[in-house]
């Protein structure tokens, strides 16, 4: 299992940047509202009410300003914090979707993930012409992760060839069937940060975020 990283720091501090920023937009605005008080009409000045609700927008302003600092700090920290976790994934399997299935050396290994218990559950194996080379017969399962092993021999016997295969499953509950979805493995080769948050590069699956994964290995 990947050790989480937590972060020790209790305070999420703006950067200087955002704070001169914030800085700026309270001085703007004093800047105004002073000019506005020293070129009132004197037959009309402003009244303690006008001045309070002036300055109850500024702080309202710099209440959001300061907020949106902290809320940017954070996403920051937490997308740091991400890519440090998932940086100790390399080099792991990981299990993720897809209908991939691998024999080497006379081993596979894939799975299936079940919504709900099944009564019986049926994984086929098919070569890259779409033809079923071996029917596994898994009987009744919980709900969840289903190891599947497969050890290359095939429904007439014979061992078949080492090579890239598909699996697809049915599970069946109380009479009814249903498609069960299915996992590949998949080595994690390395990590990237980009817009939409932290992705892996996960063999024939490609960049997936790190949601995208159901199981490290």
């Amino acid at each position: 299992m990947v050790t989480s990283v937590q972060n020790t720091a209790g305070v999420f501090t703006a950067p200087a940047s955002e704070q001169s920023q914030i800085k700026e937009t309270e001085d703007r605005f004093l800047t105004l509202l002073v000019t506005q008080m020293k070129n009132q009409d004197p037959l009309n000045p402003m009244d303690n009410a006008e001045v309070t609700s002036q300055m109850a927008q500024l702080s309202t302003v710099t209440g959001i300003d300061k907020l949106n600092a902290t809320v940017e700090a954070l996403g920051s920290n937490m997308l740091a914090s991400q890519s440090l976790q998932a940086v100790s994934m390399i080099g792991h399997p990981v299990l993720v979707a897809g209908d991939g299935i691998v024999l080497g050396n006379g081993t596979a290994f894939a799975a299936v993930e079940l919504a709900q218990p099944a009564d019986k559950l049926t994984v086929s194996i098919n070569d890259v012409s779409g033809r079923t080379v071996r029917t596994l017969q898994l009987g009744a399962q919980d709900s969840g992760i289903v190891e599947v092993n497969w050890d290359g021999v095939t429904d007439s016997g014979a061992p078949a060839p080492d090579g890239s295969y598909t699996l697809s499953a049915v599970s069946e509950l109380a009479g009814q069937k249903r498609d069960a979805a299915t996992l590949e493995y998949g080595l994690v080769n390395s990590v990237a940060q980009s817009q939409g948050g932290v992705t892996v590069n996960v063999g024939n699956a490609g960049d997936i975020s790190l949601n995208a994964i159901k199981q490290i290995l």
